[in-house]
């Protein structure tokens, strides 16, 4: 399958486990600091773990399709996938906007009341 597939879905809880676990997370956050990585690169900042560890890792998010693979020469580079990982985030955001919705409306409401008392 594409990687790039926009019809792929990719389960929330498959997502959730994925990213429960911290190397997993950090990887997610080199790969979206820096751009494409190669295993190599992403290896560096994990001092503490050998590299078929960090593969391990990066073949878990490659098979939920969180982050493409490329090949060029010798070197695998890595690079996210922010529309799969959008599209778990994005409905799971969207359960809990209402919450902060009210809260941004009161702290809208108290920064004008702020303003105008400021201004008067």
């Amino acid at each position: 399958m594409d990687p790039h597939d926009k019809s792929y879905k990719l389960d929330e809880k498959a997502f959730f486990q994925t990213i429960g676990d911290n190397t997993r997370r950090a990887i997610l956050d080199l790969l979206a600091e820096h751009g494409e990585l190669t295993v190599t690169q992403i290896s560096e900042h994990f001092p503490n773990l050998v590299r078929s560890g960090i593969s391990k890792h990066l073949m878990q998010l490659r098979k939920l399709k969180l982050v493409y693979s490329k090949k060029r020469g010798r070197e695998q580079f890595y690079s996210l996938n922010p529309e799969v990982i959008w599209s778990v985030l994005e409905p799971w955001i969207k359960k809990y906007e209402k919450y902060w919705s009210k809260n941004l409306i009161r702290l809208k409401q108290a920064a004008e009341q702020t303003k105008q008392n400021h201004t008067e």
